[in-house]
């Protein structure tokens, strides 16, 4: 073979491969490749196609921006693109008024110069001349088009294709964060494509994993992914459920209207109430930029959400014009592109952690390496079906990945390298602590130690039980409780109210002083809010917010324990699935039994709404927002309860009341745009009758 029909046959192959990650990563929301990968394999595919420009193609991908999108036939709308064909009973196609364009990217200071230079040479400027520029961070979610049609938002679309994306109005109505009309009405253009990035934090990613890996096993393997996968749920319930957030940074087709600076525009849609980037910086030449540039690599780690560079945009619209664009991307912007922080490893073993539901989690030990100035020894594997997927062997290379305080992951295998000496995983058929046969129920990834008395299952729910956001014991920590449980001492949670000096100072590392500190920190943990203590009962499926619900609703711990799964389901944000977790749970002997020794010991939780003291606010929705002074909002939407109403935490055109406290922000906005009646928290204290009127038990919770 010829060294140019090697280079043809590379660049189809590069081509295909390409094609491939787009649609995976576009479209599936679950990308084979990661980033710095997928860049370099983008930089060769370009690099052939300049040696050889005979062999361009306007279908190369080096030539198409993402991915065609995956439509639904919906009656009466026929997609526009000749590759919009794949069925799908998810989204009806969208159309951008103006396509949604990519951005090349550089990966040094030296390419950041030769961009510029191409610039000053289509623009006829001298090599010494500063331009200003607008710098962004490159946030790392999914992109977005939201079309405002007389300040209104009447439609919004994923990127798809550049030309033809899919409709997701349902879902990003449910943001909290996006305004339904923008705020202010004067001068506001007919109609604008407003255009920027939807995402998830790392806190939120954090919790819809633990959430999703409680319930199926099935995780996100990332931020990214995250994001697009709750932003493409056919049930926009579930998009609510999940703290998405939103940043704008460009616009789309616009009529009537004009600004002549990025920056300017930026500014403009932070007038409009449209949540911007306030990491941005104007800098004049090149040099500011390379400042700001080489700032955020370090910086980013401050940021609880993920960027993976920096976006350089030449200020004035008029130079942009001027300089236009090529197929897929403008010439007066780039992307600098940070060193993704991963790094090669060894699998040195795989063990299996147990949690307090019994669940099995394989865990990859590593050769320790450093990532983004951690060393990182261990990288969770999620489940079975997950090693399976990536065929993670013990003894295999692998690249490691950490984002933010994020659990590293394992993003790939190094199959090149492997030598035949490594080990396929085999998820054991016993559980590693106690020797029990474990399960696995159908249609659930994860596999479960069935035994209630296993140690690691002990372990885990002792913690959970004094953990802060449960009974908040403080002092107790996980060698205590290891030592407590092999020696005997204590057998359940009900136990820890039993315990005296003698039997803490026997502890390793346990002084009397610190022994008479924990004794009073157990103490007052008797009488926490009954929602803690609910919460600390380790219910699966029932999370801090559900126990607060629960609490709220059925007052006392006796109501709950005797409530049917019918009952439980019909209280609101309560679903069916948590309430036959709830009813299960209290049914079984040894938790009764368990309720019943708390209660013995001393255990009396503060006591929430009873049930409901009156219905003068039945069928009245109120949402709290900006922080109160006289009351807690937990406190003040357990008073809404109480009076036969409901308490949400999103605004909509439902919404009876909005309390605005100081510092009210987005919730206000929209309450204001929707037509919503607000409140002061004078006023809504003259509606419930003032505090004084308030049950003591309320008053006590806010004290």
């Amino acid at each position: 073979m010829t060294p140019e029909q090697h280079e043809r046959e590379r660049l189809n192959e590069l081509r295909t491969i390409i094609g491939r990650a787009n649609s995976a990563y576009y479209v599936d929301d679950a990308p084979f490749l990661a980033d710095s990968e997928y860049d370099a394999l983008v930089r060769e595919l370009r690099q052939l196609e300049q040696r050889h420009p005979e062999w361009d193609s306007v279908s190369s991908p080096s030539n198409q921006v993402g991915a065609p999108p995956v439509v639904t036939f919906v009656e009466g709308i026929q997609p526009t693109s000749s590759h919009s064909t794949q069925a799908s009973q998810a989204f009806a196609p969208v159309v951008h008024g103006a396509p949604m364009l990519s951005l090349d990217n550089a990966f040094s200071l030296s390419e950041l110069t030769a961009w510029e230079q191409r610039m000053f040479r289509i623009l006829g400027l001298n090599s010494g001349t500063n331009i200003e520029y607008v710098c962004e961070l490159k946030i790392d979610g999914l992109s977005v088009s939201i079309l405002y049609e007389d300040g209104a938002l009447v439609r919004a679309s994923t990127r798809g294709d550049g030309t033809t994306g899919e409709d997701i109005t349902a879902n990003v109505l449910t943001i909290k964060s996006i305004p339904h009309r923008l705020s202010r009405y004067e001068g506001i253009p007919s109609r604008i494509e407003i255009r920027g990035e939807i995402f998830l934090s790392h806190q939120e990613f954090a919790r819809i994993n633990a959430s999703l890996e409680e319930r199926s096993g099935r995780t996100f393997a990332n931020c990214r992914n995250a994001a697009a996968g709750s932003l493409r749920q056919k049930d926009p319930e579930v998009t609510a459920s999940r703290n998405l957030h939103a940043l704008f940074y460009t616009v789309g087709e616009v009529s009537n209207w004009s600004v002549s600076q990025q920056s300017m525009l930026l500014q403009q849609y932070h007038e409009w109430g449209l949540p911007t980037n306030s990491h941005v910086k104007r800098c004049v030449g090149l040099a500011e930029v390379s400042r700001f540039v080489e700032e955020w690599e370090t910086r980013k780690e401050e940021l609880d959400y993920d960027i993976d560079g920096v976006v350089i945009k030449v200020d004035s619209f008029h130079l942009q014009n001027e300089l236009g664009q090529v197929s897929r991307a403008p010439r007066w912007a780039i992307a600098y592109k940070y060193p993704a922080l991963q790094v090669r490893t060894k699998v040195e073993r795989i063990d299996v952690q147990v949690g307090r539901t019994g669940a099995l989690t394989p865990v990859a030990i590593l050769t320790p390496v450093a990532v983004g100035g951690v060393i990182v020894s261990r990288a969770t594997l999620h489940n079975e079906d997950e090693i399976r997927r990536r065929d993670v062997r013990v003894g295999d290379t692998v690249v490691v990945q950490r984002a933010g305080e994020v659990i590293p992951e394992v993003v790939e295998v190094v199959t090149a390298d492997r030598s035949g000496a490594e080990c396929e995983f085999i998820m054991p058929s016993h559980c590693p602590i106690c020797s029990t046969p474990v399960v696995r129920a159908s249609g659930e990834a994860v596999t479960r130690c069935p035994n209630h008395a296993c140690p690691a299952r002990q372990q885990q729910a002792m913690e959970h039980f004094v953990s802060r956001g449960a009974m908040d014991i403080e002092g107790l920590g996980s060698r205590h409780i290891e030592q407590l449980l092999s020696t005997g001492t204590i057998r359940d949670a009900a136990d820890f109210y039993l315990l005296d000096m003698e039997k803490l100072i026997s502890l390793d590392r346990m002084g009397e002083k610190l022994a008479t500190r924990l004794l009073q920190n157990i103490q007052s943990s008797k009488t926490r809010p009954l929602r803690k203590l609910i919460f600390a009962l380790g219910i699966r499926h029932i999370g801090d917010r559900s126990a607060s619900i629960l609490a709220s609703h059925f007052g006392t711990l006796e109501n709950l324990r005797n409530a049917t799964s019918k009952e439980l389901a019909e209280v609101h944000e309560i679903g069916q699935a948590m309430a036959d977790s709830v009813a299960v749970w209290f049914n079984e002997p040894r938790h009764r039994e368990l309720v019943d020794k708390l209660i013995r010991v001393g255990v009396k939780p503060q006591e929430s709404t009873a049930l409901q003291i009156t219905t003068d606010l039945a069928g009245k929705s109120f949402v709290f927002t900006g922080t109160l002074t006289k009351l807690k909002r937990e406190q003040a939407e357990d008073i809404v309860r109480s009076r036969g109403g409901r308490a949400s935490g999103s605004v909509s055109r439902n919404t009876s009341f909005v309390v605005a406290g100081d510092a009210a922000g987005s919730k206000l906005e929209k309450a204001q745009a929707l037509g919503v009646t607000v409140l002061t928290e004078d006023d809504f204290l003259d509606l419930i009758g003032d505090f004084q009127n308030v049950p003591e038990q309320l008053q006590l919770e806010a004290e």
